[in-house]
């Protein structure tokens, strides 16, 4: 401003926008759509304008892209944004975060747009959804931290199963910034994690007030989680975007509980009802064994050992006696043939045949076997039974 009081245009242009835009940074507008167009930048331009006034609106291509439906002129929309000035024009204009139909048919209608084309996208495709864990230690819960929904779910956890663990993440289920706050608490729960299962949800409403699940942004979050996502969304009639994105969809906040955990009197029973099977069936199987051994026992085939090892050890009894009898044989034999040959060398013995009245002669120490072996004068020996005499040959 001037000395004189006078602004520049620049100047008041600058102080306007300074005011509107600090008063007016965060607006959501009803209005009908005029003058719509997408300009080759990929940024959306329109009026908003209702039966006594209009406003500029702009929404830049980075939020166009996730809008999940086709503006056409005419429809009644839901812009929220914040209001700013275009100083080089000097107009105001809302710059628009999120643009959603109003009215249940324009919603509708939105709703299976966004549908048809994710699902082109695979995002609905029953190979990508996964099972949930038979028993999750900790269970991640996205919803409301007000109302009857979360104190429903944490009633029947800790009825079911209390000694599960709960990660609650509050979010605004409904109205400006709602989807992003969800979309949000899935990747957090997802970066925490140690989370097994989480529930994703909120109590019944009108399709306005569902529309945070119908948001692109929350089915990409839900599609994108390493953890499995169970969508419990309104009441058993209604369908929204996240139940066909999550791996399953319950019909109530209430069943959403009851299906990620099992009734732990079940659990007691089923272990107990196994623990009696197993023991039954090890008892049978033990009856069984000791049955098939007792025949086995006394079947020929186990036994055949035991015969033939009785057969050889009456056989050995046997070849025992036969070789104690054969070397009887042999050493009476043996004996008997000894009293021969001694008898017979009894026979023998010149000493006997002294005793009959026999004598030897010797000549130079060498019996005299013929006559002829001696000469008159020789000088010899002659020996009795009882002794010798010298003598010489006449």
């Amino acid at each position: 401003m001037t000395d004189t009081g006078v602004y520049t245009v620049s100047e008041i242009t600058r102080q306007i926008k300074h005011q509107l835009e600090s008063e007016f940074s965060s607006v959501a507008i009803q209005g009908e759509l005029s003058n719509f167009k997408v300009h080759s930048s990929g940024h959306l331009y329109f009026t908003l304008k209702d039966g006594n006034a209009q406003i500029a609106g702009v929404m830049w291509r980075s939020r166009a892209a996730s809008l999940p439906f086709i503006p056409q002129d005419g429809m009644k929309v839901i812009v929220a944004g914040k209001v700013s000035v275009y100083e080089v024009r000097g107009v105001y204009q809302v710059d628009a975060w999120s643009l959603r139909p109003l009215g249940v048919g324009e919603l509708q209608a939105a709703f299976e747009r966004l549908k048809q084309r994710l699902a082109a996208e695979g995002l609905f495709d029953m190979a990508r959804k996964r099972t949930l864990p038979a028993y999750p230690q900790r269970i991640g819960i996205v919803t409301s931290p007000t109302g009857a929904v979360l104190h429903d779910m944490l009633t029947i956890i800790a009825r079911r199963f209390p000694c599960v663990e709960i990660v609650f993440c509050p979010v605004k289920v409904q109205g400006l910034g709602a989807a992003e706050e969800i979309a949000g608490a899935i990747r957090d729960l997802n970066k925490l994690g140690g989370v097994d299962v989480m529930i994703v949800g909120r109590g019944g409403g009108s399709l306005e007030d569902l529309w945070a699940f119908n948001e692109e942004v929350v089915a990409r979050a839900i599609v994108g989680s390493i953890v499995p996502v169970v969508s419990a969304v309104g009441h058993e009639i209604d369908f929204t975007i996240a139940d066909f994105a999550a791996d399953l969809r319950a019909p109530t906040p209430s069943a959403a509980a009851e299906l990620v955990v099992r009734d732990s009197r079940a659990v007691l029973d089923l272990v107990r009802n196994n623990s009696y099977n197993i023991q039954n069936c090890i008892a049978d199987q033990l009856k069984r064994h000791r049955t098939s051994i007792a025949h086995l026992l006394k079947s020929y085939s186990f036994n055949r050992p035991v015969d033939l090892l009785q057969q050889c050890s009456q056989r050995v009894d046997e070849l025992a006696r036969s070789l104690s009898l054969s070397g009887s044989h042999k050493l009476a034999m043996t004996s008997a043939r000894a009293r021969s040959l001694q008898q017979r060398l009894a026979a023998l013995d010149p000493q006997l045949a002294l005793k009959r009245g026999f004598a030897i002669v010797y000549k130079q120490g060498r019996a005299v076997m013929s006559k002829v072996e001696v000469q008159p004068e020789d000088p010899v020996e002659i020996r009795f039974h009882d002794g010798t005499v010298q003598s010489v040959i006449s």
